[in-house]
C-alpha cells in the first residue's frame, strides 16, 4: 500500500539547521511565530558542529561586527566550557577564553558543545510550543504555485515522507537546493567577468566551477599508542595526486600560501610544549596556518587543571584534504554522490598517511598514535557528519555583491560600499579555495562589509527566502560572505522579515522597495542587537 503522507502547518518552514537555519528559527520564534526547523543530521548547527569548523571571524568579533544573538552564542559556548570543564583559574577568569586556543579563530571550541549550546537557545521556544525540530529530514520536493511555495516535502531516513507548509519558507540549506526543486532563479559557480566586470571572474560563465568541498575530522595524539586506520580504499590514488597548480603531492606539507601562492611547507608537531594562554588569533595579522596543529585545534589540554586531558585535540581542514575533482551542484546525484564519497576517501587517506608516512621532526615517518576522534565529530570513523561545502547555489536577487563592492584593492584599504537597506555587517578576506574548476586560491583583501536587504529578495518568487549562503553574492564575492556570523545574521534577518511580513499585508520586496516601510523594519533590527553599519575600521 501507499504511505501516507502526514502534513505539517506553522507560519515559517526552515529547510536546514545550519547556523542560517537556526539564528532563523530564534528570530521567528521570538516575534511570537511558529517554525518548523529541518535538518538532514542529528545536530543543529551545520558549519559549526556537523560540519566541525570552528568559527572563521573577522578581528573585531569581541567588540562589534556581529549580531547580539550570535555574540549569546558565542558567550553561551565559553560558559559551557566555565560550568563544566576544569578550567584553570586563569584560563577560567578571561573574558575572551578560547578553549581550543586555535589560531583559526578567537573561540576555537568541540563541536558537541556547540550542539548544546544551540539546543538550549532554542529550549524556551520548543517549550512554548513555538517551534519544532525535525532531525534526519531531507527535502525532496518543492511546491509552488506560481510566484509563491506552498510547501516542501521532506523524507526522513526511514523513508516516511512529511509535507510541511507555511506563509514563508526559508531555504538554510548548505547547498541552496530548494531554489533548484522550487525553480527559483538562482545561479552556480562562476560568473562570466563581462556580468559583473569582476576582476577574478573567468572570462566565459563556469556553473560547474566551485569551490572545494571538505570532510573534516578531529584528532588527538598519544605516545606509545597504535591507532593506525586500514589503508583507505583510494590511498594509492590521493597519495600520488598531484594537480597542475601545485607544487608537490596534494598529500604532503608542501603547499601553496593561499595569499601569495607561493610554495612553502607547513610544519606538524602534536601537542607541542608551550602554553596556549600565549596563542593570539588575529587573521588580519597572521594567517595561522602554517603550524597545522595549532591552526585549527578545538581543545588545548593545557588550558585545564593538570592530567584532566592527555592530549589536544585539533581539526583537519587544511589544504591537505580540499576536494575539488568533482562539482558538488549541478552535475547530477551520480556525480554528487562520486564527490562526496572521494572527498571522504581524500581525508581518510590523509589521515592515514599522517600515521604512517609523514616525515616527523625527529627525522621519522609516521605519527601512528594520531588517533581519529568519532566521539567528538558524532560519527564512527571520525569524519565530520557533513561535509564543509563553501558554495552554494545563489539566488537572482534584487540586488547582486559583487567583487567590486568588497575588494579592498578596488575599493582601498577604507573604502566602502554603503546601502540604504542594509541589514548586516561582516568582515572576512575574499578567500576562495582551489576549485572543480582548476582555480587556485583566490585570497586577497576586502573591506568590512554591510549586507543590503536586497540580497536576500529573489527577483520573481514572493514568499522563499534565502537564509544562508544562497543569498545574492557571485562566485567571487561568496569568498567573504560565506561565514559564520554572517550566515547566522542572514538567517536572522530572514526570520525577522518572515515575521515582519506575517504581522502585514506587505511581502518582502515592499519591505525592501520602501523606504518609510524599510525603516520601520530597521528598527525590528536595532531592537534585537543587529548591527547594520560599521564604525571606522579597515579591511586586510
Amino acid at each position: 500500500m501507499p504511505s501516507t503522507i502526514r502534513t505539517l502547518d506553522t507560519d515559517v518552514v526552515i529547510i536546514g539547521g545550519g547556523l542560517g537555519g537556526v539564528a532563523a528559527a530564534i528570530a521567528v520564534c521570538r516575534a511570537g511565530r511558529r517554525a518548523i526547523l529541518t535538518d538532514e543530521t542529528d545536530w543543529l548547527g551545520g558549519q559549526m558542529t556537523s560540519q566541525a569548523v570552528p568559527p572563521d571571524e573577522h578581528p573585531w568579533v569581541e567588540q562589534f561586527g556581529i549580531t547580539a544573538s550570535y555574540r549569546a552564542l558565542r558567550e553561551g559556548i565559553r560558559d559551557y566550557y566555565r560550568r563544566n570543564y576544569p578550567l584553570r583559574p586563569e584560563a577560567r577568569a578571561l573574558p575572551e577564553l578560547n578553549p581550543g586556543a586555535g589560531r583559526v579563530s578567537k573561540l576555537c571550541h568541540e563541536p558537541r558543545v556547540a550542539v548544546a549550546v544551540i539546543d538550549e537557545l532554542l529550549q524556551p521556544y520548543r517549550s512554548a510550543g513555538l517551534l519544532t525540530v525535525l532531525y534526519e529530514q531531507r527535502p525532496t520536493s518543492v511546491h509552488m504555485d506560481d510566484d509563491r511555495c506552498t510547501g516542501v516535502t521532506v523524507v526522513a531516513d526511514d523513508g516516511t515522507e512529511t509535507r510541511l507548509a507555511g506563509a514563508y519558507v526559508l531555504d538554510a540549506t548548505e547547498t541552496g537546493i530548494l531554489l533548484d526543486l522550487g525553480g527559483v532563479e538562482s545561479v552556480i559557480g562562476a560568473e562570466a567577468k563581462a556580468e559583473f566586470d569582476e576582476p577574478h571572474a573567468p572570462d566565459a560563465a563556469q556553473p560547474l566551477n566551485q569551490q572545494g568541498i571538505t570532510f573534516c575530522f578531529a584528532v588527538s595524539h598519544h605516545d606509545g599508542e597504535d591507532h593506525t586506520i586500514d589503508k583507505p580504499e583510494m590511498y594509492d590514488f590521493w597519495r600520488s595526486y598531484q594537480p597542475a597548480f601545485w607544487p608537490a603531492p596534494l598529500i604532503g606539507f608542501v603547499a601553496p600560501d593561499p595569499r601569495t601562492l607561493e610554495a612553502g611547507t607547513r610544519t606538524f608537531e602534536p601537542n607541542p610544549d608551550v602554553d596556549p594562554l600565549a596563542v593570539s588569533a588575529d587573521q588580519s595579522a597572521d594567517a595561522g596556518d602554517k603550524e597545522l596543529w595549532g591552526f585549527r585545534r578545538i581543545l588545548a589540554r593545557k588550558l585545564f587543571a593538570d592530567g584532566t586531558f592527555d592530549s589536544d585535540i585539533c581539526v583537519v581542514n587544511w589544504p591537505l584534504n580540499d576536494y575539488w575533482l568533482e562539482p558538488l551542484i549541478g552535475a547530477g546525484d551520480t556525480t554528487a554522490e562520486k564527490a562526496l564519497d572521494e572527498a571522504r576517501q581524500l581525508s581518510l587517506s590523509v589521515l592515514y598517511w599522517l600515521q604512517t608516512e609523514a616525515p616527523r621532526a625527529d627525522g621519522g615517518f609516521g605519527f601512528p598514535g594520531l588517533k581519529p576522534r568519532p566521539d567528538v565529530t558524532g560519527t564512527t570513523d571520525g569524519l565530520a557528519k557533513a561535509p564543509y561545502v563553501r558554495e552554494a547555489r545563489r539566488i537572482k536577487a534584487v540586488t547582486t555583491i559583487t567583487e567590486r563592492d568588497v575588494s579592498a584593492d578596488l575599493l582601498g584599504v577604507t573604502g566602502r560600499t554603503r546601502y540604504d537597506d542594509s541589514i548586516g555587517v561582516g568582515s572576512y578576506r575574499l578567500d576562495l579555495h582551489p576549485s572543480t574548476g582548476g582555480d587556485n586560491y583566490v585570497d586577497v583583501p576586502s573591506v568590512p562589509f554591510e549586507i543590503p536587504l536586497g540580497a536576500l529578495i529573489p527577483r520573481r518568487v514572493t514568499n522563499l527566502l534565502p537564509a544562508g549562503k544562497n543569498i545574492g553574492t557571485t562566485h567571487i564575492s561568496n569568498g567573504c560572505y560565506r561565514l559564520h556570523p554572517v550566515e547566522w545574521n542572514v538567517g536572522e534577518v530572514a526570520g525577522e522579515l518572515a515575521a515582519f511580513c506575517l504581522d502585514s499585508p506587505l511581502e518582502p520586496r515592499d519591505v525592501q522597495a520602501d523606504p518609510n516601510t524599510f525603516a520601520d523594519f530597521a528598527a525590528v533590527l536595532d531592537r534585537h542587537g543587529i548591527e547594520r553599519r560599521w564604525p571606522e575600521v579597515q579591511g586586510y
